[in-house]
């Protein structure tokens, strides 16, 4: 904006801009916060749900943070979503980046709503830390992660946030963080419970997550394994038998990739007269 103004002959600097744009509410388009950032000494998991159907409720569960602006800063959102139904579960939002608040999160769904099979996140440090794996760790739930810079493995809470955002906060214009907690409670109530999903038959999340009828999510994978069962045993299948069919793969393929027969060495050579 500044280089903006002097081109058009008026010289003013940076800071007499940001304050005029406070007074006028208004802020630049660039993009906001980073919410994925890793940190170089967590742990990370792979991504296990590429090609995987999810057919049932609390099968998968996954979470992610979104930035909201406020007008003094910004406000975090973080929510955890099933797959199968879309429903909300439970949300939370902080004035900071911190571990708790996504933690506190994770504890309040699993208290209402069970454990999943597996919970999917990126590779946010609030996602990595201990704090937030170790209450995954308890619960025996199988961790999932998506890939560094791949959104869709992540797809269905993204779809979640442009919701969000475009039929509620870009709509209400929060000023205040007291002002978004109410606008967000009355949104999730609607999203779960009066929304229709043209991806749900134009039912809604709470009717499908009751009724585990009419749901159903799958990352397509485009470059499919060798053996077709998925990829992490699932308690309710009672399947242990992937890990030891994905090992006898590989080796296989190692036995297949040393049949060639080995060169021999010069002083191996039989030599003939």
């Amino acid at each position: 904006m500044v280089v903006f103004l002097k081109v058009a002959g008026h010289t003013v600097n940076r800071k007499r801009v940001q304050r005029l744009m406070r007074e006028m509410g208004l802020a630049g388009m660039a993009p906001g916060p980073n919410t994925s950032r890793p940190h170089p000494e967590h742990k990370t998991y792979p991504y296990l749900l590429r090609g995987v159907p999810i057919v049932r409720p609390n099968q998968v569960w996954s979470t992610d943070i979104t930035y909201i602006r406020l007008a003094h800063g910004f406000a975090y959102l973080v929510a955890i979503i099933d797959w199968y139904s879309r429903r909300v579960l439970s949300w939370r939002i902080s004035n900071s980046m911190e571990a708790v608040f996504c933690v506190d999160c994770l504890e309040d769904a699993l208290r209402n709503h069970g454990r999943p099979e597996i919970f999917n996140s990126d590779q946010g440090a609030q996602f990595t830390s201990a704090v937030f794996t170790d209450v995954l760790t308890r619960e025996g739930i199988v961790i999932s992660m998506d890939g560094r810079g791949r959104a869709f493995d992540n797809i269905f809470v993204e779809r979640l946030w442009r919701s969000v955002k475009h039929e509620d906060v870009y709509l209400n214009g929060y000023a205040t963080m007291g002002e978004l907690l109410v606008g967000l409670t009355k949104y999730f109530v609607f999203y779960n419970g009066e929304r229709p999903h043209q991806s749900l038959g134009q039912t809604t999340p709470d009717i499908v997550h009751r009724t585990a009828v009419g749901g159903g999510a799958m990352i397509v994978d485009k470059f499919p394994r060798a053996v077709d069962t998925s990829p992490v045993p699932l308690r309710s299948t009672g399947d242990v038998s992937t890990a030891e069919a994905r090992s006898d793969t590989t080796a296989t393929a190692k036995a297949k990739a040393n049949t060639g027969q080995r060169r021999p060495a010069a002083s191996e050579v039989e030599c003939t007269t």
